[in-house]
């Protein structure tokens, strides 16, 4: 089975996620940085009050020496009488105890945690006892040679519960804050996408009796102008296409009707009294002229339509441009002389790849138009350069200029300079369209210049051999 390919999610969904997930990092590693700072705060001050107690009972013990250890017992405790929440434990070297003070055990904390001569943060021992947490360290105090350990001690009690209640309420703001810049997130790129949903909406309301409208750049964000371009550009692509396809088929159902309508009026004139068998003979032949007519016209727009849809490839041969152009003259030659036309090639002759029918074609709608065009008397060459890897072929009739305004549409379909001309001579109007079609698809080019009463056509088709022949 095809697994279905799932839709991908909305921008909005994609930056607000994006956008929701760097927020709420910052906004916790901030919280988390704030209660580091205010738990090291803590730790610091304890550690200088424990510091305090033990710099108090050092100075405690060097003092004069006491009668008795009740009496030093007594002055330890006078030493640290203003310091609340504190505890401490001395003894001397042979672990005799020389005061401890009421609260927690520590001469369990003495015998296992290892002494310091210097309380610091890093030397801070933190245990829990009958549901209160401690802070302290122990202290090995030399004076005179004489060792002494000291357990100082400080009750976090009032430390842990604001921590907490800070901790929660930190969280709960942090929490909050996310969930506000998140809901701001997906407000701010809402609102970012409003042009884009503003573009949808007339994009949506263009119709085909519509396809002029375009997109006013001048009001699209920076941001989204290269799109706007190119939907402009598109839309002027599918409403000039739209019309060139319309026009065709205007242009195709007028030029079957002239044909249609002949075949009607001269059966319908036919059948209207009894005919001899000549006269039906050439009422036969001439409807047959109509038919061929038609049927060419016909194939002509297949191989068009074939072309556009890149359905007719060339047959590659390899094909002597010259000799191709000197067969054509000789078709032609007969044709010329009836006209009163003189046919004259110039040039080089080159060999070149390609489809040798259909650039027979192409070079056989130039020069019929090229006789057809041109007065009794005159001459159309044909002619062939040779420029670097390419071969230009020119066909030059001498005649009326062509006006500007029609050169860019003489290679569009059913076009005529002048609607006037007689259709059976003039054909439907096919003929430039499919030489372009068979230039394009030989990778090729074609252009047309008329001035001074000369009118020319080139192609340029690449080549891949040359042979110079002067003529």
């Amino acid at each position: 089975m095809l697994n279905k390919s799932r839709r991908p999610s909305s921008l909005t969904l994609r930056i607000t996620v994006m956008m929701g997930v760097v927020t709420s990092l910052i906004f916790l590693s901030f919280g988390w940085f704030i209660e580091h700072s205010l738990a090291q705060h803590f730790t610091e001050q304890d550690a200088d009050e424990l510091r305090v107690v033990s710099q108090a009972i050092q100075q405690s013990l060097t003092a004069e020496p006491a009668s008795s250890n009740a009496h030093l017992s007594h002055r330890l405790a006078n030493t640290v009488s203003g310091h609340h929440g504190v505890y401490f434990y001395v003894a001397d070297i042979n672990g005799q105890t020389l005061h401890a003070s009421t609260g927690p055990d520590l001469v369990k904390i003495a015998k296992t945690v290892a002494p310091v001569t210097q309380i610091d943060i890093n030397s801070l021992h933190v245990w829990q006892e009958q549901n209160n947490t401690y802070r302290g360290a122990v202290v090995r105090i030399d004076i005179n040679n004489t060792l002494y350990t000291a357990v100082v001690a400080i009750t976090m009690d009032f430390h842990v519960h604001y921590l907490q209640v800070f901790q929660r309420s930190l969280w709960l703001t942090t929490l909050a804050a996310c969930v506000i810049s998140i809901l701001a997130a997906w407000f701010a790129v809402h609102q970012g996408h409003a042009p884009l949903r503003q573009i949808s909406q007339r994009i949506d309301g263009i119709r085909s009796d519509q396809l002029h409208m375009r997109l006013v750049t001048e009001e699209v964000p920076h941001e989204l102008l290269a799109l706007a371009h190119a939907f402009n550009d598109m839309l002027g692509r599918i409403e000039d296409g739209f019309e060139r396809l319309s026009n065709f088929s205007a242009d195709i159902a007028h030029e079957l009707r002239t044909p249609i309508t002949n075949l009607t009026t001269q059966t319908q004139v036919a059948l209207t009294r009894a005919r001899s068998v000549e006269e039906y003979r050439e009422i036969l032949y001439s409807n047959l002229e109509e038919y061929e007519r038609m049927a060419k016209m016909i194939s002509d727009m297949l191989f068009l339509a074939q072309t556009d849809n890149k359905l007719l490839k060339p047959a590659l041969d390899t094909i002597n441009i010259d000799a191709e152009i000197h067969a054509l003259i000789e078709y032609f030659e007969a044709w010329s002389e009836e006209r009163g036309v003189i046919l004259q090639h110039q040039g080089c002759a080159a060999v070149l790849e390609g489809d040798r029918l259909m650039l027979r074609r192409a070079l056989s709608n130039l020069l019929s138009n090229a006789i057809r065009h041109t007065a009794r008397g005159l001459v159309v060459t044909l002619s062939s350069v040779i420029q670097h890897d390419k071969i230009l072929i020119t066909v030059s009739n001498p005649g009326a200029d062509i006006p500007a305004a029609h050169i860019t549409k003489l290679f569009d379909r059913f076009y005529r300079i002048d609607a006037s001309r007689q259709r059976k001579e003039d054909g439907a109007g096919l003929g430039l369209a499919i030489v372009k079609s068979i230039v394009d698809a030989h990778a090729g080019w074609i252009s047309v210049n008329s001035s001074n009463q000369l009118t020319q056509f080139q192609i340029s088709l690449p080549i891949v051999a040359e042979t110079i022949i002067n003529r």
